[in-house]
C-alpha cells in the first residue's frame, strides 16, 4: 500500500488549506486512515482519524471545531480540510492507514501499518 499526501503549504494565521492523501495498492473498505503531525523538537502528535466504511471522524481537541476529515471511496482517497489556522498548526502533517482492529486507539500511530511522506503545513504571515 501506498500513501500519497498533498495540498500542503504556506498560508497566513486565520486561512485554510485541505490536504489529501490519495492510496493506492489496496481497496480501503474497513480501514482507518489518520492524520498526524510532527513540528521541530516535538513528538508526532495525533491530528484525526476516520473509519473508511461508516466515516466516524476523530479529532484531537486542538483541532476540534476548525478542522475536518472526510474520504472519498470512489477515490480511495482521504482529506483533511483545515480552517482558522494558526502558528499552533505549523508542522509536517502525514496520512496514515491501518487494517481495522477492533477496540484499538486511533490516535496511537504505532498502531498504523501504512504511511505517506509528509507535506509541509506553514501558518505565518
Amino acid at each position: 500500500v501506498q500513501l500519497q499526501a498533498s495540498g500542503g503549504g504556506l498560508v497566513q494565521p486565520g486561512g485554510s488549506l485541505r490536504l489529501s492523501c490519495s492510496a493506492s495498492g489496496r481497496t480501503f473498505r474497513d480501514e482507518v486512515m489518520g492524520w498526524f503531525r510532527q513540528s521541530p523538537g516535538k513528538e508526532r502528535e495525533f491530528v484525526a482519524a476516520i473509519t473508511w466504511s461508516t466515516s466516524s471522524p476523530y479529532y484531537t481537541d486542538s483541532v476540534k471545531g476548525r478542522f475536518a476529515i472526510s474520504r472519498d471511496s470512489s477515490r480511495n482517497t482521504g482529506y483533511l480540510e483545515m480552517n482558522r489556522l494558526n502558528s499552533e498548526d505549523t508542522a509536517v502533517y502525514y496520512c496514515a492507514a491501518r487494517r481495522p482492529r477492533i477496540g484499538v486507539t486511533v490516535t496511537a500511530a504505532d498502531t498504523y501499518d501504512w504511511w505517506g511522506q509528509g507535506t509541509q503545513v506553514t501558518v505565518s504571515s
